[in-house]
């Protein structure tokens, strides 16, 4: 089971009495995100997975502006499975469902994807600042889950840092991958290759590379033999 660095409500930012958590990273990066994200989903209708939705801010941001869409947050921890609900209900957007319990690591992540009280073949996948906090194995099952439930038309969004080459893109980069090495030797900043590798292993390809603020970035992946 992945760890979090930071796990949300432990942070020092304030909780709700509700529930509700707030990240400072979401008041950074949500809209610069969403200029990505919109560029595919906008006039499509379906389903779309967060895979480690948080506090769940995200995905109530993105369900305002996709009436079409079905928003199928996710988490693992059970103070942001709370958070998510808790933002869900307050926000009372009809397109938003109750957060699903999935863990990455496992490649089938959670009975409800199989079973039919969960989403059909997914539009997309939109994961954000996961795998450099967990375990190798966590990536893997992203990938693996996302090549399974995607539609043949679908993408997966994947945002943070990473490194191309075998190099960091930044100076503050390598001294985050340091940071989070220490605390754990399982976790670390991703190179780009290796997801390359990893997505390619499980039918999957790299199709865009767009650069976000604080040296972050947002690949996206579809099926190799996917519409373009």
């Amino acid at each position: 089971m992945a760890k979090h660095a930071v796990e949300f409500g432990k942070d020092g930012r304030p909780v709700e009495p509700d529930g509700r958590l707030d990240a400072a990273a979401f008041h950074r990066n949500h809209e610069p995100i969403w200029a990505v994200l919109q560029k595919f989903l906008t006039g499509k209708s379906g389903d779309v997975l967060e895979a480690g939705s948080g506090t769940g801010q995200h995905v109530v941001h993105f369900a305002k502006r996709t009436p079409d869409i079905i928003w199928w947050p996710s988490d693992l921890n059970e103070r942001h499975l709370n958070s998510i609900e808790a933002w869900r209900a307050h926000a009372g957007f009809p397109n938003i469902r109750s957060p699903l319990r999935v863990d990455l690591a496992d490649p089938a992540w959670c009975p409800a994807m199989h079973d039919g009280s969960g989403p059909g073949k997914l539009l997309a996948v939109f994961c954000a600042n996961v795998i450099h906090i967990a375990p190798w194995r966590v990536a893997e099952g992203l990938f693996a889950g996302s090549a399974r439930y995607l539609r043949d038309d679908g993408r997966l969004f994947l945002y943070g840092p990473f490194k191309r080459d075998g190099k960091h893109t930044a100076m503050s980069n390598a001294v985050f991958d340091t940071s989070l090495r220490e605390q754990d030797a399982e976790w670390g900043v991703r190179d780009i290759a290796d997801l390359e590798q990893l997505a390619a292993s499980v039918g999957l390809t790299l199709v865009e590379t767009e650069r976000m603020p604080a040296n972050n970035m947002i690949l996206t992946f579809r099926r190799l033999h996917g519409s373009a």
